[in-house]
């Protein structure tokens, strides 16, 4: 899906030393041009207390572990970036949980707090998961992706979320994603291997890498043997045979899984985005990775000013949350559970459990 033309704009504008303003007035998405406050200096790991608009909400920021007064950068406008889909498999109800959770923030804060929540969601269309899904199932890689995004819109319609204000596919930002590294390599935090992958270089940040998770340690993505540091991370990586591929200054290949989504959130909201969100899995490495490319490329001490994580899924009597790679998962149009039922029990149980992150359990009879 195509962005509208007003939010196109703003990819032309990351380098202008303009903000954008966005808006909604009667279902429409508008923007004007506002002059930046972006803080672009060196930093430590502290978070920063943003300036701007301070709602009266308090909410739980896993950047500092604790409840925080909800401030937003523009008065009763808040930019909302949320990890959507891999779209290789059904979605199931642990996916359910997460959005219909978010979802009830969102209600909350724009029919209540009277905010314009301006949401994007992207889509993770091209993937290991999906490369390899399509090759057990003899299909085009882009079929299967397209299927499963198509039905998990009908899915989340289904539990009655709110759609974003655009959904956003990987497939349809190549240009925008190799121009992000390109800037990342000239600021000097990536490299480029002789076997023709991009890695980001966290030695390159000191200690800023690890706002989010204390690594406790040398942590880093298995399989890569042409890194500098165990801990570096993809953010290009060169075609294999068979493989769908995009042209890049490095050779042909495809983007690394985190760079996704830090290219995208800028390319609509700039420098600074008030609250990511997204399943506590993702914490780490994913949402880890996006704060140290996105302050990057930047050149900024603070991307994301409030992270929100929703708690797993569990089967009752299961300590492993519900996944599809665990393949324990019910998918959302599950026969013995109705799309009423869990609204009904998840309105009933996300407010309180969203601000610790706590767990919910899944009885064998469908209840909450």
């Amino acid at each position: 899906m195509r962005l509208p033309l007003a939010l196109i704009a703003n990819v032309r504008l990351l380098n202008s030393g303009l903000r954008i303003r966005h808006s909604i007035h009667n279902g429409v998405l508008k923007t004007s041009l506002l002059s930046s406050h972006n803080i672009c200096s060196r930093a430590e790991r502290k978070w920063i207390k943003p300036a701007g608009f301070d709602t009266g909400v308090k909410t739980y920021n896993s950047l500092t572990k604790q409840k925080e007064p909800l401030v937003l950068a523009q008065e009763r406008i808040a930019t909302w970036y949320s990890c959507g889909p891999t779209v290789y498999d059904h979605a199931h109800l642990g996916h359910a949980c997460s959005y219909v959770r978010f979802d009830i923030l969102q209600r909350i804060l724009s029919r209540i707090f009277e905010i314009n929540v301006i949401h994007v969601m992207v889509i993770t269309d091209i993937d290991d998961k999906i490369i390899q899904r399509s090759l057990e199932q003899n299909i085009s890689p882009t079929v299967l992706a397209r299927m499963h995004e198509e039905e998990f819109k009908r899915d989340m319609q289904a539990l009655r979320v709110l759609p974003p204000a655009v959904y956003m596919r990987v497939t349809d930002n190549i240009p925008q994603i190799v121009a992000f590294i390109k800037r990342i390599i000239g600021n000097g935090h990536a490299y480029v291997t002789s076997q023709g992958n991009v890695y980001f270089d966290t030695q390159s940040i000191g200690n800023r890498y690890g706002k989010l998770v204390n690594l406790g340690g040398i942590v880093g993505e298995l399989g890569a043997q042409d890194k500098r540091d165990p801990r570096d991370f993809a953010l290009w990586k060169a075609s294999k045979p068979h493989e769908p591929h995009w042209e890049s200054p490095w050779g042909q290949g495809r983007p690394g899984w985190h760079i996704e989504c830090s290219t995208i959130a800028s390319s609509v909201f700039g420098s600074q985005l008030d609250i990511h969100s997204g399943g506590i899995d993702l914490a780490f490495p994913h949402h880890e990775n996006e704060i140290a490319q996105s302050e990057a490329y930047h050149q900024c001490e603070q991307w994301g000013n409030y992270f929100l994580h929703s708690g797993h899924l569990h089967l009752k009597g299961s300590v492993e949350k519900m996944s599809k790679s665990l393949k324990n998962y019910v998918t959302i149009k599950g026969r013995y559970i109705s799309d009423e039922c869990l609204r009904c029990s998840a309105n009933h149980n996300a407010l309180g459990q969203l601000a610790n992150q706590s767990r919910l359990h899944l009885s064998e009879g469908g209840t909450l």
